[in-house]
């Protein structure tokens, strides 16, 4: 079920004045991981690494030497999922918020500028009806 707050939020769009540019611990982490592996020198230091693991199969028997990188991969590969995921998530939630805002002002125009028009009025009401949608139909 939708709360009241929920269907106020659908039914008015966020503007970006009403939206605060604070972000917790944890999201301005993600932000900031995601910006450091997004980079060219990044993908670099992971070839280095396995670069100097490759050799490194005289000093462990095979196995151990195996161990080393699938459990220093499985460790990073977790963690940045997770981490990216966040950022992926808030990225996509702001251009909805900006879409929202879009559909929303663009019906308020087309409303004032059209009032005598049975069609666009309908096609008005069906704008307005897309703000909000994608809290209905996402995954």
């Amino acid at each position: 079920m939708t709360s009241k707050a929920e269907k106020a939020r659908r039914d008015k769009a966020t503007m970006p004045k009403d939206v605060t540019p604070h972000l917790g611990f944890f999201d301005r982490m993600a932000s900031r991981v995601a910006s450091f592996t997004a980079r060219a020198w990044f993908f670099s230091i992971c070839v280095a690494t396995i670069i100097i693991w490759a050799p490194s199969v005289v000093l462990f028997d095979l196995s151990t030497w195996q161990l080393i990188i699938n459990t220093t991969t499985t460790i990073v590969t977790f963690l940045l999922v997770a981490l990216l995921q966040n950022t992926e998530t808030r990225a996509n939630d702001a251009v909805q918020q900006k879409l929202n805002a879009i559909a929303d002002a663009l019906a308020e125009l087309m409303e004032a500028s059209h009032r005598d028009s049975e069609e666009m009025q309908e096609q008005v009401r069906q704008l307005r009806k897309a703000v909000g949608l994608e809290d209905e139909e996402s995954a």
